[in-house]
């Protein structure tokens, strides 16, 4: 059965919490435990690293104020985490990447 859960030093989750409580704090904590030279897919990065839908997704990165995915394969487009982190840290001071 599962006990308490710690996903950081605030965050607690105990058996009785939603399910999507628990999924968000795990997506967030697997996000921060990626290597900045791992890669995060479009199905993982939405809505949980980042608060937009995929068509704002796009629409940014054809504009350049997200970072350009990586194609890893013909049916496979990801992210790196490095420039995904550098993205997060530039909104959070205000700036524009």
């Amino acid at each position: 059965m599962l006990s308490t859960l710690k996903t950081d030093a605030s965050t607690a989750l105990s058996p009785h919490s939603s399910p999507e409580a628990i999924k968000a704090a795990l997506t967030k904590s697997n996000f921060d435990n990626l290597p900045d030279s791992g890669y995060i897919t479009q199905r993982k990065l939405i809505p949980d690293v980042v608060p937009f839908s995929s068509a704002t997704l796009w629409r940014k990165c054809k504009a350049g104020t997200f970072p350009r995915p990586v194609k890893l394969s013909e049916r496979v487009t990801a992210w790196r985490v490095g420039d995904i982190r550098q993205y997060l840290e530039a909104q959070a001071k205000g700036a524009t990447v």
